[in-house]
């Protein structure tokens, strides 16, 4: 648990400083393209979670644990995807305006505090249902799941908007 509580903390401390740590040169890296993998991480990760859902409403408890390792990998992979993107990689800035902006602007800030709250929630659902405290883990899957599905949903509405204003 004392590891949950420090991957709550660290990870989003250490995504928020790479947004106002400054850049030091340019970086030889091409990482144009991970904006394009993150999208798609987070397609699978929303049909994963959604495939596992199903499942586990089925009573298919093997399909829905491969589903659920399935999420958590590719958001496991998708993170260290976009810290290295943030890292070595320019800021875009949304170039739309009216409502669509104001759309974009909700949409982006509802996904970045829920990417935040989703940290301990899927930590924590994937250490009790491993643990077999499965009571533990359907009380907290019932918040885990739909914060999930919306960030990672939610991740590839603003891939799509965002994705004109790419350099």
């Amino acid at each position: 648990m004392v590891v949950i509580a420090i991957l709550s903390v660290a990870i989003p401390v250490v995504v928020a400083m790479l947004f106002f740590m400054p850049k030091e040169g340019s970086s030889t890296a091409d990482v144009s393209f991970l904006p394009t993998l993150h999208a798609i991480l987070n397609s699978i990760t929303a049909f994963a979670l959604v495939i596992g859902y199903y499942n586990i409403r089925k009573g298919n408890i093997k399909v829905h644990r491969a589903a659920m390792a399935t999420a958590f990998g590719l958001s496991a992979i998708f993170l260290v995807s976009y810290v290295t993107y943030h890292f070595l990689g320019e800021r875009t800035i949304y170039g739309g305006d009216g409502y669509l902006k104001l759309f974009y602007y909700f949409i982006l800030l509802t996904h970045i505090v829920l990417a935040v709250v989703i940290v301990p929630l899927v930590l924590l659902s994937m250490y009790f249902a491993l643990s077999n405290q499965f009571a533990r883990h359907r009380r907290i899957s019932k918040w885990t799941f739909p914060i999930w599905l919306y960030v990672a949903v939610t991740g590839v509405l603003v891939y799509i908007m965002i994705s004109p204003y790419y350099s």
